[in-house]
């Protein structure tokens, strides 16, 4: 019976380190695929959603900036025309005596080059500048999207781990029940133990055989889970390949991940190019007040046909003052007056909740770190107080009751144990994802695993 207890308590071990989760000593399917926490963020930032969209959002802001720029480029057209003309000069009021009022038909071929550029023009210029203050923040918006889906992945991973070890400490505990089970039927069959000890004992195992299928059923979900946030199919069987032990972080403080997430997180970096896009759009509202200097010509040549044709040209320069334009400058200058604001309010809201959620992780880390001591503690008490109880009850001494009591015990530490190392994980994911560049930071918190 020892040996039991003693095997069930190193198998649940194994299972908190997450060396097994779910199913590691059956045989293994040849289509089971082994998944690190690595591949699995891989599969998240290729096939997610969030991921493809911010792709797309980086192709339309380059398109932007492309069409911003093409103002200030020269445009080139060529054409090439035949044209048979008849011409009543009656119809324009020319009566001249002895002159036919109809000229014509006749014919000339024409082939020509265009060109048109705008040689000076701030508000185009700042319009460029402010495009590509706008496609840099779209791709920080992109790096944040990244930032969030290995969150996601990670999440989703370390609850797997949790899962099976759940599902470990259940068989275990299953396994303790059964053999308490055993001993109080073959006791009560001797003759030595009342019925209801037996009774009793055959409820604490049917109830961990109940809590046994609940946590299989969780960690079967927490796998779908996974696999959608990856984008795998869910008939996929997966094993994960990686461990998540616990390691306290320590020397953190709240003023040096600020100062991390303000020079590398993407919704933060994001807003501030947006203001600064905003900032540079007002410009060239206002420059729109400024002269334009234009130029334009075409070259070409034109004749009956093209043996008889002859070349010509001509180029003009032009400066577009604005005069009068009924307040319509006036109201693009206050309408940017007012996207910046937005953009500053929104980057302060978003300073205050990236220091909450960096205080807050750092607190979580601190308490489960403490909680984890605890339960390990916990456990080592309530897993000595069982082996007395069934010493205990072994020797006649008592009824299972303490039995029962004490192994209740060692469930309640095992699960406290479990739920402050994942609570630990979710902490370490949650900073990370404060800090920015989750992925990076991630390894690093999780001691490069």
């Amino acid at each position: 019976m020892y040996n039991i207890m003693r095997n069930s308590l190193i198998y649940f071990g194994l299972a908190c380190l997450g060396i097994s989760t779910g199913g590691a000593l059956q045989a293994q399917s040849p289509a089971l695929r082994k998944l690190s926490l690595d591949e699995a963020i891989q599969l998240g930032l290729k096939n997610n959603l969030s991921v493809l969209q911010a792709g797309t959002n980086n192709r339309l802001a380059r398109i932007e900036r492309i069409r911003s720029l093409s103002a200030l480029l020269p445009t080139v057209d060529g054409s090439g025309g035949e044209t048979v003309q008849e011409i009543n000069l009656a119809t324009f009021g020319f009566h001249f005596p002895g002159v036919p009022s109809i000229i014509g038909p006749f014919a000339y071929t024409d082939v020509r080059a265009s060109a048109a550029m705008n040689l000076i023009d701030w508000s185009a210029r700042k319009n460029l500048q402010a495009a590509g203050q706008y496609e840099k923040a779209t791709e920080l918006s992109g790096q944040d999207a990244r930032d969030l889906v290995v969150e996601a992945v990670a999440n989703s991973y370390f609850s797997i781990i949790a899962a099976g070890a759940r599902v470990e400490a259940s068989r275990s505990e299953v396994a303790t029940a059964q053999a308490l089970y055993e001993r109080a039927r073959d006791q009560h069959a001797a003759g030595v133990s009342p019925a209801i000890d037996e009774l009793r004992s055959q409820v604490e195992f049917k109830s961990r055989q109940q809590q046994l299928l609940a946590s299989q059923n969780q960690f079967a979900k927490n796998k779908l889970t996974l696999a959608r946030v990856t984008g795998m199919p869910p008939s996929q069987d997966f094993e994960l390949s990686d461990t998540a032990p616990y390691a306290p972080l320590d020397d953190l403080t709240p003023e040096q991940m600020l100062d991390r997430a303000h020079r590398s997180r993407g919704d933060y970096l994001s807003l501030k190019a947006q203001i600064q896009a905003a900032e540079i759009a007002r410009e060239a509202s206002l420059a729109e007040r400024y002269p334009k200097l234009a130029l334009e010509g075409n070259y070409g040549a034109i004749g009956v046909n093209l043996a008889q044709s002859h070349s010509t040209f001509a180029f003009v320069g032009s400066v577009k003052v604005n005069i009068f334009d009924g307040g319509r400058i006036h109201a693009d200058v206050a309408q940017a007056d007012v996207s910046i604001q937005q953009r500053k309010d929104e980057l302060g809201s978003l300073d205050q909740h990236i220091e909450v959620d960096i205080r807050s992780a750092l607190l979580d880390l601190k308490s489960t770190a403490d909680q984890v001591a605890v339960a390990q503690d916990n456990l080592g008490v309530a897993t000595q107080t069982l082996t007395q109880a069934r010493d205990r009850f072994a020797a006649g001494v008592t009824d299972n009751i303490e039995v029962v009591q004490a192994q209740d015990a060692v469930a309640n530490a095992q699960e406290s144990l479990i739920s402050s190392m994942y609570a630990n994980n979710l902490a370490k994911v949650a900073l990370a994802r404060a800090v920015g560049m989750t992925e990076t930071n991630l390894k690093q918190f999780m001691g490069n695993k």
